[in-house]
């Protein structure tokens, strides 16, 4: 998996790499039992501090999306890459509607957010 960050983003860092990870996940792309580069590794190739992506890897690790194991460095959990057909087809659905009613991306973004509390 490539990953990017966008340094002009208002986002953390940290953030988006673990959403990009959570993405990945949930795509598909990242299975279960697969290995993360070490956290050494990627700071080095995206030229961020060690602790950037240690606490992105912190916080995947406290939500059950990764393991982190010593010498084994990190780890897609094998229940996080459970079914997600159903998701997709109903996010799907909320991407529709929101294109036919015009609602910009963000507002949706909120409304999901909001509705997960």
């Amino acid at each position: 998996m490539l990953f990017r960050i966008d340094t002009a983003s208002g986002e953390p860092l940290y953030a988006q790499l673990a959403d990009q990870v959570r993405s990945g996940v949930a795509r598909g792309d990242l299975r279960a039992g697969e290995r993360l580069p070490s956290a050494r590794e990627l700071a080095a190739a995206l030229d961020v501090n060690l602790h950037t992506v240690l606490h992105a890897y912190q916080d995947l690790r406290d939500e059950g999306v990764i393991e982190l194991h010593r010498g084994r460095g990190a780890v897609v959990a094998a229940r996080a890459g459970g079914d997600w057909d159903e998701l997709h087809d109903a996010v799907g659905r909320v991407a529709q509607v929101a294109r036919r009613l015009g609602v910009a991306p963000e507002t949706v973004t909120t409304l999901v957010k909001e509705a997960l509390r």
